[in-house]
């Protein structure tokens, strides 16, 4: 366990949990900790936390220890985190500091999305007897329109050249999940406005630009010059492992499940190319060289704003995640 994990975080009572011979029903453990057994029994199922033991009747029963991580989950929905994020810093899989990181980016997105909000109110309160149409014309001057978001990622990858001599066909394989969960959205909220400002200003950052073009140079550039398939059917298979992914995550697979590491497999034959250059031992490498590399607090950053834009493409960041664990997994088990 990581040294800043959860675990490491814990107070007790002086006494270690081990040596507690009491327990407790769910009834009683939903009071201690001030919530009701709809919700203890919830977490259970979802297997945030399971109960330590069972009556003979098939009761549930929770330690000492198990209350106190009831009490760390209910402090940590109070400060708005998600159930996946708690579950990740419970088990270790996300270090804390990194949570606590990226729920703060959160909440400040939405301290910025309220400041906007009450602007707009107070101008508006101006406008007596015409405060509604104000309302109106105001946020719609404030809200970037498809057309408008479309006009701006065009302009910025000209003026970043960041894919110059790429074909046509590919640039908009390229873009594509980006396109149609973020570009192409049709609905914008306040919340949504705040996030892509602060996206616009990402993007035309020239250190992100450097991010992406170093990343996207691991495979994908690679692929384009002698590819198995054209553009479209590739984008399509790709869109397949994603729907896959998605399924996967939704049935709580493990990385090393058959169903992932199969979709692991599909994977690298995407990166195949006709000439055999690639094959799938080449991939594998190729991501075990480029999986040492760190990812940057920019890229961090531009994932947390499109998840915070598009719960889809929240999806498809998870995907990946699960989607790079499977390949971890397969690299050390070859």
């Amino acid at each position: 366990m990581q040294s800043n994990s959860v675990t490491n975080l814990q107070k007790h009572d002086g006494t270690d949990s081990t040596t507690q011979h009491g327990t407790y029903s769910i009834g009683e453990a939903s009071k201690m900790i001030g919530s009701n057994v709809k919700t203890v029994r919830y977490y259970d199922e979802i297997g945030l936390l399971k109960a330590t033991s069972y009556t003979e009747g098939r009761h549930r029963l929770y330690t000492k220890e198990d209350i106190w991580r009831l009490q760390l989950i209910t402090t940590l929905r109070y400060l708005d985190f998600g159930i996946d994020d708690i579950s990740k810093m419970i088990s270790g899989e996300t270090p804390v500091d990194k949570a606590l990181d990226w729920q703060i980016e959160s909440l400040e997105t939405q301290v910025s999305t309220l400041t906007n909000m009450i602007s707009i109110l107070r101008q508006a309160k101006e406008h007596e007897g015409n405060s509604l149409r104000y309302i109106h014309d105001l946020v719609n001057a404030r809200t970037i329109r498809r057309e408008k978001r479309k006009q701006f990622i065009n302009e910025t990858v000209v003026a970043s050249n960041f894919l110059d001599g790429i074909p046509p066909e590919w640039r908009t394989s390229f873009l594509y999940f980006f396109n149609k969960y973020i570009v192409n959205q049709v609905k914008i909220s306040a919340k949504h406005t705040v996030a892509w400002n602060e996206l616009q200003e990402l993007i035309c950052d020239p250190l992100f630009i450097a991010d992406i073009k170093n990343d996207a140079e691991f495979l994908f550039f690679n692929l384009i010059h002698r590819p198995q398939l054209d553009a479209a059917a590739w984008v399509k298979r790709l869109e397949g492992i994603h729907n896959r992914l998605n399924t996967a995550l939704k049935q709580k697979l493990s990385a090393d499940s058959p169903i992932v590491q199969a979709i692991v497999e599909d994977m690298a034959m995407l990166y195949e190319n006709s000439e055999q250059s690639m094959g799938k031992k080449d991939f594998f490498r190729i991501f075990a060289k480029h999986s040492l590399n760190p990812t940057t607090e920019r890229i961090e950053r531009f994932i947390t704003l499109c998840s915070i834009l598009s719960p889809q493409f929240h999806m498809l960041s998870k995907g990946n995640h699960l989607l790079l664990q499977g390949i971890q997994w397969k690299l050390e088990h070859m």
